[in-house]
């Protein structure tokens, strides 16, 4: 079976960033694993862009009627808090 063929991809680094990775035996692997771990803490509504577009504004919206962010009483850190509650003569 075929492995999947790999891509270069480059990006630049002030010295500061070039100073801080000597050293380091592996920098591709050192790099790859930075992006996979800072991949799975982005955002999935804007995916790490910080702004969210029109629509997904709109589905936000009606998300954050039943929903919102809150501090956490152990850690400190928000999170989102469902507040909804089914109507008691409601049908589903």
């Amino acid at each position: 079976m075929k492995r999947p063929k790999s891509e270069i991809i480059t990006f630049k680094a002030d010295g500061a960033l070039r100073e801080a990775m000597n050293g380091i035996a592996n920098r591709s692997e050192f790099i790859r694993a930075a992006i996979v771990g800072a991949l799975d803490g982005v955002c999935p509504l804007c995916r790490g862009t910080g702004i969210l577009t029109a629509n997904q504004r709109n589905h936000w919206s009606k998300f954050a009627v039943d929903h919102a962010v809150a501090e956490c009483r152990s850690c400190h850190e928000p999170h989102l808090v469902c507040s909804y509650r089914p109507r008691k003569n409601s049908r589903h």
